[in-house]
């Protein structure tokens, strides 16, 4: 009988090298200030927000200067106390133009004055009201607005949260740290996650390359009622909303459907967290955790980095450079975006930079499907990746939809595995806006 542990996962998925131990000893520490910030209005799945402040204006620190009437969306803050230069349009982190509010930092930053709040007596609807108040979205990536989340229909009752602390995308190490940092604002926020939905079971799932974390998240969560601290195998994408359902509670989202459809709610790390400061403290979400990381930089670290910050001043704050650098990923290496230059400011969601060397970067040329069916056999929503792409080269976006592209949450494992080098991501991106436009029609 093996003495190994084995621990709750789902079927496919890959295990790519982590590399995270580049950050994970790093405890975090605060990012400088940069010379100048770029807030974009928009930050999230919805409506865009519309300036509430104009050039010449004073802002002060976590004041709102964005804001939209529409239920989907969430407003946006100020991270410096400073004057507003401009309102203008820069690239953003996807590369598609955005409208930012331009700050001028003063030469010296106010400390947050946190307020001293009961967050025993709030009300669900409180938490809710809450939550949009400081403009809170999820901050594992998707960015979708926490209190809309924390509405579900009424006819779709959540009994579970689930926090996602599996933090599966390579270097990565933000979350890690906040666990380790701060369990006890972890523990609360999930908490108050629950009396939002009125869930009475709330799960924290951790991979087991993070066991001290686990260990100290236990710690935080003892005596607490209906609070579980569960243990996932290390593969990727074990944090994949849909996984983690499964691998925890056994229960499968239909296609197409939401995780209330079975009774669950899912948020990371970072915005339990917030969840807690905005109820506790009254501190709007205009700032965040992140890793700079990579064998291209000097010194890998995490940091608390004030949305706004250009990219180009986290890497100068971690010494800049290591060698040439052969890409700029603005996210995990799985599902971020590759960074023309290093100018896009950071948002909500940007959970890390990392930096790989030229030496590590194999982007191969495209070549015929050799049938191997590796992209098949680690597919976690077990589509055929394979016969999307063939559908999509001839622009057969029927057959792409039959099979499965609108299911196909990108993360990437067909692209990794596949021997010829075929960007299977990039076709599906492409099946799911053409099959919009059809239905637009």
């Amino acid at each position: 009988m093996s003495g190994k542990a084995t621990y709750k996962t789902f079927k496919g998925g890959i295990h790519p090298p982590y590399n995270k131990e580049l950050a994970s000893g790093k405890a975090i520490r605060p990012a400088p200030v940069p010379s100048e910030v770029f807030i974009p209005l928009q930050q999230h799945i919805g409506a865009p927000n519309e300036p509430l402040v104009k050039p010449g204006d004073r802002v002060e620190l976590g004041e709102k200067i964005g804001a939209s009437e529409a239920f989907v969306s969430a407003p946006v803050h100020a991270s410096v106390a400073g004057m507003v230069k401009d309102i203008t349009e820069v690239t953003g982190f996807t590369g598609a133009k955005v409208k930012c509010v331009v700050i001028t930092p003063d030469a010296e930053q106010p400390e947050f004055t946190k307020q001293d709040r009961d967050i025993t007596a709030l009300s669900d609807q409180e938490i809710r009201d809450i939550a949009r108040e400081a403009g809170l979205v999820g901050m594992g990536g998707a960015a979708f607005p926490t209190h809309v989340k924390l509405t579900p229909p009424k006819d779709k009752p959540v009994d579970t949260v689930i926090i996602n602390a599996c933090e599966c995308e390579p270097f990565l190490t933000c979350d890690h740290r906040v666990m380790l940092e701060r369990p006890h604002d972890l523990v609360q926020g999930l908490k108050l996650l629950m009396r939002a939905v009125n869930a009475k079971r709330g799960i924290i799932g951790i991979e087991a390359n993070k066991m001290d974390a686990v260990d100290a998240v236990r710690g935080a969560a003892k005596g607490e009622a209906g609070v579980e601290v569960d243990i996932l195998e290390v593969k990727y994408p074990e944090g994949a909303e849909k996984m983690l359902i499964f691998a925890l509670t056994g229960r499968k989202v239909p296609p197409g459907k939401l995780p209330s459809e079975v009774g669950c709610l899912v948020q990371n790390v970072g915005t339990a967290v917030a969840l807690y400061e905005a109820c506790a403290w009254g501190k709007p979400l205009y700032e965040r955790v992140l890793t700079v990381t990579g064998q291209g930089i000097k010194d890998p670290a995490n940091l608390l980095a004030r949305v706004g910050t250009p990219i180009s001043t986290l890497i100068e704050a971690c010494g800049g450079f290591a060698g040439q650098p052969g890409k700029v990923i603005m996210g995990g290496p799985m599902t971020g975006w590759a960074q023309p230059d290093t100018s896009a400011p950071v948002v909500k969601g940007t959970s890390g930079i990392v930096v790989l060397t030229s030496e590590l970067v194999d982007v191969g040329t495209e070549e015929e499907c050799v049938r191997c069916g590796k992209c098949v056999d680690v597919c976690p929503m077990f589509l055929l990746p394979n016969f999307v792409v063939q559908a999509v080269k001839k622009e057969q976006w029927d057959r792409a939809e039959m099979w499965g592209a609108l299911d196909c949450f990108e993360c990437g494992c067909c692209s990794f595995t596949c021997p010829a080098y075929i960007p299977h991501v990039q076709y599906v991106r492409k099946a799911k806006a053409e099959i919009a436009a059809l239905k637009r029609r």
